[in-house]
């Protein structure tokens, strides 16, 4: 089948983006199980999977519309504290959410409505898991203070990542 340039282009263009978000919740997560925050390196160690999840969707629209897709990661950005780190997360996460939008502003454009309802679930996901668990997570460490918080991500993790 062959697509419309404009939406594999845009296709590309949010492949970038997935695979940024999965290498950046691949290494936060990391740090996550090096420091035995169990409960936080279980969590983004999901997002990672999901990320993957949506690269691979993304991929298999863009071989099905006729396209090559580029596996080019966009910049990644790694931080250094636990708040830190949900932040630069729930700031990826609000770029997907606008790059999903008008990614499905584009499919629409182009009448290429399947392609538009992958982006409307990738999107669902954004906003009500992702971002949303950031947010939440962000507003508990307001509310009951960063060590508390830090003292409720505690758990074990899998003896193979320590």
């Amino acid at each position: 089948m062959i697509g419309s340039q404009k939406v594999i282009d845009y296709l590309n263009f949010l492949l970038g983006g997935e695979l940024a978000a999965r290498d950046q919740y691949f290494i936060h997560s990391e740090m996550y199980a090096e420091w035995y925050y169990g409960r936080l390196y279980d969590r983004i160690s999901h997002e990672m999977q999901d990320e993957t999840l949506h690269a691979q969707d993304i991929i298999r629209r863009i071989l099905m519309l006729g396209g090559r897709p580029n596996m080019s990661v966009n910049d990644i950005h790694i931080g250094s504290t636990v708040p830190e780190m949900l932040q630069l997360d729930l700031d990826l996460e609000y770029e997907v959410r606008q790059h999903l939008k008008d990614g499905i502003a584009i499919c629409e454009e182009e009448h290429d409505y399947v392609t538009r309802e992958m982006l409307v679930v990738q999107l669902r996901d954004t906003e009500e898991d992702h971002a949303h668990w950031l947010e939440q997570q962000l507003r508990l460490i307001e509310m009951i203070g960063l060590p508390n918080y830090l003292q409720s991500q505690m758990a074990e993790v899998p003896p193979n990542l320590v």
